[in-house]
């Protein structure tokens, strides 16, 4: 009796395993139609189908759950083991989330597809009123035309005046390179043989580039004349 229970038990488990798992597939399926950027008025095929599943496991599993209390229950008290009853716990647990989630998601999608046709309607409205008075739409794409000029003009500004303060950052950047350059000449000028120093160097790079360039003519001409 013990060995047909236990085996009657794994099997009850794997088989309400299995719902939850198909049960969660339902649900990523089913949660997609609440965000659909172009939800439909009235529910679609897919979407009453998909639900109908996920009802119709949550039915399936709760009846397991119950086929594995009773069979928990029948089991005396020395062989049922509280592997069994934390089992059984967490089973419970999960279907009653997954029926809040359904609860949840199908809200959900009520209320996008009350937005939308709440939109929709609007939007027929407005239009109809527009057909019916053509100088209101008139006005109303004068007013859009202004809008959008607006808006062309304040992100010119903001460009502009980005501009300007780039530039104005350029001009202290520059001011505080010339200070840098003014107090690095007026302290080199106070260290004795500073000056002389880059004196001789200046000299150097004179002599170095009447040199190169004597160089660079004697080659041209060479060249010339044996051409």
């Amino acid at each position: 009796m013990s060995t047909s229970t236990g085996t009657g038990w794994v099997q009850l488990r794997q088989q309400t395993r299995s719902l939850e798992a198909q049960t969660d597939t339902l649900f990523h399926t089913y949660s997609r139609f609440s965000s659909a950027s172009n939800i439909p008025p009235k529910p679609t095929e897919e979407e009453t189908k998909t639900e109908s599943q996920i009802q119709e496991l949550l039915e399936k599993r709760e009846t397991l759950i119950s086929q594995l209390a009773r069979l928990l229950d029948s089991e005396s008290l020395l062989t049922a083991s509280a592997l069994k009853q934390n089992n059984l716990t967490r089973h419970r647990e999960t279907l009653l989330e997954h029926r809040h989630t359904l609860t949840r998601l199908r809200s959900s999608i009520t209320e996008a597809r009350q937005r939308a046709n709440l939109l929709s309607n609007v939007r027929s409205d407005i239009d109809a009123y527009r057909s019916s008075n053509p100088e209101t739409a008139e006005a109303d794409y004068m007013l859009d035309e202004r809008s959008r000029i607006d808006r062309s003009h304040g992100v010119a500004d903001s460009v502009l005046s980005q501009a300007y303060a780039v530039n104005e950052q350029f001009g202290t950047q520059r001011e505080m390179l010339g200070n840098v350059q003014r107090r690095i000449v007026g302290a080199a000028g106070k260290v004795p043989g500073i000056n002389g120093l880059i004196g001789r160097i200046g000299a150097k790079k004179r002599r170095d580039g009447i040199i190169l360039g004597g160089f660079i003519a004697f080659c041209m001409l060479m060249f010339l004349y044996f051409l």
